[in-house]
């Protein structure tokens, strides 16, 4: 079959969220042919490249997020009456949404006409945009802001909206500008998501609109994976925005997320944690399969047939760091750790992320050099700092087994996580863990490590102690580890399961291109399945076509 798989900042691109598992998802499922249709997060990522491409993607259709130009067509009357009344119905939607209490777009709060009338407004702006070819004018102009005003300012609407000023009216019409930038691009008529037989987003929001304008336009199915909950992060992005944006951009992205659940034919959330995320905001339990992260367990081989080989007095942590990991936490913690095994050394792992990672960094060196000043000339002497951050590169860790492997015990001391990617890679390595009870890492550990609660340094201490102390109750925790790693994090079985989740879709959806013989009839089978085989024909290389959003001033 034929499969647009939909990113947005990732796959094709080297860096960016996601790019490895789309990578291993594409050449695990060498027997499909794949479109990719990538939204670039902003231009150093373009100019970074791509990672090389399996034969069997036939192309890659990019558009970037970060600049839209205006169009290139001016509006008559009646575009400009049809933009005023689908903007302004899908303002009035975001302030009713916003008065009746439902950022998430629940639906047992929302009523059905409701749902309807978003879903209304948002196919009116598609339609618009395909038929005047681009609606970016149109949502950055005066009159896109006057009808937000217009719809706060109605009987009815939230005190936080009717006190929305002028800078929160032009923030939230600029953020809405550039959510709905998918409606302006060329990618839905036949010869591109509307010939595919199945549209796979790699995760919500922007990434899922144009595989939802492609159900819309061509009657495509869709299928949706988030690993990490789009309509969370927002929340989290827009907590010390001005009440009237944060409630206006909360109601907006609530909708969309419901909206897509809605049409979509499944849902695969990463883990139970998504999962509850996507049940909250509407998604219909009967289309939602469980399908966790495929992960590559051979590099962590070596260092999970040799756990023997860890000093058992060290503690490790790894990840990036930023103030979401709390190390300032492990660090209390590991106080008390040391005051009942004086022997005990931490090593973190990590590099900072970005310049806020960089200050926390700075802070947490200093809080080390504050509660061990100077161990070497202690009454438990051990040489130098018992606390060392290090980074993956060096000649002791050169890779990042190596950092697994230099300690006994695992530690995540985080207070938000979704998916914990280092604990899974921990687990590979037959390392023991203990870990704090956000996102889904009990779901992850199962009952294979050792879980406390978040800002407690003193339970965090105590289950570290535990630990060292008991060699054999961490080879144990080690060994359970490793084998349900490797039963439900591995890429095979995440390749596996999309591989099922592609045939049920679709085997249930409608055929969308009917091919007539001579007498007019449809061909059931006009293209035989040996067409698919490998070495049947030849590959087409992968054609790069950057798709801009309709510009005055040229393509960038």
């Amino acid at each position: 079959m034929r499969i647009g798989l939909l990113t947005e900042g990732g796959y094709p691109y080297v860096r960016g969220d996601g790019t490895l598992w789309c990578d291993r998802l594409v050449r695990g499922l060498g027997q499909h042919e794949f479109d990719v249709y990538a939204l670039c997060a902003d231009e150093r990522q373009e100019d970074e490249g791509w990672v090389p491409l399996p034969p069997h993607i036939g192309r890659v259709r990019t558009a970037p997020l970060w600049t839209a130009d205006y169009d290139s067509a001016g509006y008559g009357r009646r575009a400009r009456r049809r933009f005023a009344e689908c903007y302004g119905e899908l303002a009035a939607v975001l302030c009713a949404a916003a008065a009746a209490g439902e950022p998430a777009g629940a639906p047992e709060e929302a009523s059905a006409a409701e749902t309807d009338r978003f879903a209304s407004a948002l196919y009116g702006l598609a339609d618009l945009a395909r038929d005047e070819c681009g609606l970016v004018a149109a949502l950055r102009s005066e009159t896109a802001v006057r009808l937000l005003e217009s719809a706060c300012r109605a009987p009815g609407a939230p005190r936080t909206a009717r006190e929305a000023r002028v800078p929160d009216l032009l923030a939230v019409a600029a953020h809405l500008e550039r959510a709905l930038r998918p409606l302006s691009l060329d990618w839905y008529e036949r010869d591109g998501l509307g010939s595919v037989d199945l549209c796979h987003a790699a995760s919500g929001g922007s990434a899922a609109l144009p595989a939802l304008l492609a159900h819309h336009f061509a009657g495509v199915p869709l299928l949706v994976t988030e690993y990490g909950v789009r309509l969370r992060a927002h929340y989290l992005a827009t907590a010390d925005a001005p009440p009237a944006v944060r409630s206006l951009l909360a109601a907006f992205h609530g909708r969309l997320a419901a909206e897509i659940y809605r049409r979509a034919s499944l849902l695969t959330p990463g883990n139970t944690h998504a999962r509850r995320w996507q049940e909250h905001c509407g998604a219909d339990r009967a289309k939602v399969r469980t399908v966790y992260p495929g992960m590559d367990a051979s590099r962590f081989a070596e260092a999970g047939d040799s756990p023997d080989r860890a000093d058992p007095d060290t503690l490790v942590w790894v990840g990036r760091v930023d103030p979401a990991k709390d190390l300032m936490c492990l660090l209390h913690a590991f106080a008390e750790i040391r005051r009942e095994e004086p022997k005990t050394r931490l090593r973190i792992i990590g590099a900072p992320a970005g310049p806020d990672g960089e200050a926390y960094l700075g802070h947490c060196r200093t809080l080390a050099a504050q509660l061990f000043p100077d161990e070497a000339d202690g009454p438990h002497a051990v040489g130098d700092n018992p606390v060392s951050f290090e980074e993956i590169g060096g000649p002791e860790i050169p890779a990042l087994p190596d950092a697994y492997a230099a300690g006994a015990v695992t530690v995540l001391s985080s207070v938000v996580e979704g998916f914990p990617v280092s604990l899974v890679e921990a687990m590979f390595c037959a390392r023991a863990t203990v870990s704090t009870d956000v996102g889904a890492v009990v779901e992850v550990i199962g009952g294979t490590g050792l879980v406390v609660p978040p800002r407690n340094p003193r339970a965090l201490a105590e289950a570290c102690v535990a630990l060292l102390r008991d060699p054999e109750r961490r080879e144990r925790l080690g060994a359970a580890a490793r084998a349900r790693a490797l039963e439900l994090f591995t890429v095979e079985q995440n390749v596996t399961a999309f591989h099922g989740l592609y045939l049920e879709v679709v085997s249930h959806a409608p055929v969308c291109r009917a091919v007539l013989d001579d007498a007019g009839e449809p061909l059931p089978f006009a293209v035989p399945a040996e067409a698919h085989l490998l070495g049947g024909r030849p590959a087409p290389a992968p054609v790069r076509v950057p798709t801009p959003l309709p510009t005055t001033e040229g393509v960038r």
